[in-house]
């Protein structure tokens, strides 16, 4: 199968699995959890769930434990996109082409959405149909993705360094902890499903966290250059901030030069995988090559 048809495979189980958790997870009658599916069910290209099965089917593990553990995921980072755009935070009104959770439902119910989806996350995992302890390993997992050790605090570096000016060192740790982190937690999580190697894991954390500075440093020049409307959301909200992103410290062309050398290794972090790493590998072409 060729590379798009390969990855609407994979999201078409993504969207069924989050749906299916939702509906497990998510109490139909609450005003909150409406909230919380007009955010998760806006759009969007579930690349950290796609990630999370890719590397489960190519390690030859079962799909079922990893289209649980995909949903976690994405419901974790529907919790952390909310959060993102309030007005304490970013003070985003626009998400993939709609008006952000806060702007219909109000601060209070997106706030209360966004601790919704990061509960709902881990009961996901908790009830995946999963043998021994991968579940109890997939909590631990992305908890410490998630938290003061690593989204969460590259949330609050990031917020500190509105006010300061970072070098290139101090926005990879930003970027490690707040992109980087859950990138790597949805391809773990794929490898516990598959039961995987230690080796194997260390290969893919760095396929991971490679995948996850380039998702950042193109994110940093699409918010400089893209236009709006394809995008889906407001741009030059890092110039307004004053922020320093990849962007401004290595300006247009030094970004994209780096984004390409991180994502030639990334790819070559997957050479013991061989022929199976096909599509892993093409995702990561594609999401340097990206433009919303």
């Amino acid at each position: 199968m060729d590379y798009t048809g390969q990855y609407r495979l994979y999201l078409n189980r993504a969207e069924q699995a989050l749906r299916t958790a939702a509906d497990d997870c998510l109490n139909a009658d609450s005003r909150v959890a409406q909230a919380a599916r007009y955010s998760l069910f806006s759009g969007g290209k579930r690349v950290r769930a796609v990630l999370c099965l890719a590397v489960c089917d190519m390690l030859g593990g079962s799909l079922n434990a990893a289209e649980r553990y995909a949903a976690g995921v994405e419901m974790l980072h529907c919790y952390s996109l909310i959060h993102d755009d309030l007005p304490c935070m970013d003070n985003d009104d626009m998400r993939r082409g709609k008006p952000s959770c806060h702007k219909v439902y109000g601060e209070a119910n997106a706030l209360l959405a966004g601790d919704a989806l990061l509960t709902a996350a881990f009961e996901a995992l908790a009830t995946a149909p999963a043998p021994g302890g991968a579940n109890a390993r997939a909590a631990a997992c992305l908890a410490q993705a998630a938290g003061t050790r690593g989204m969460v605090y590259g949330q609050e570096l990031d917020l500190y360094y509105e006010n300061h000016h970072p070098g290139e060192e101090q926005l990879r740790e930003v970027h490690r902890c707040k992109t980087g982190m859950l990138i790597n937690a949805a391809v773990q999580l794929g490898a516990i499903a598959a039961d995987a190697s230690e080796e194997q894991c260390r290969a893919l954390t760095q396929y991971a966290f490679d995948v996850g500075l380039v998702f950042q440093v193109v994110d940093d020049i699409l918010d400089a250059t893209a236009d709006e409307a394809e995008l889906g959301k407001p741009t030059g909200s890092d110039a307004e901030n004053g922020k320093t992103t990849f962007f401004t410290l290595l300006g247009a062309d030094g970004a994209r030069q780096f984004a390409q050398t991180v994502n030639i290794r990334a790819v070559k972090a997957l050479a013991d995988f061989g022929p199976r790493a096909e599509f892993l590998k093409q995702l990561a072409d594609k999401l340097l090559a990206r433009r919303k």
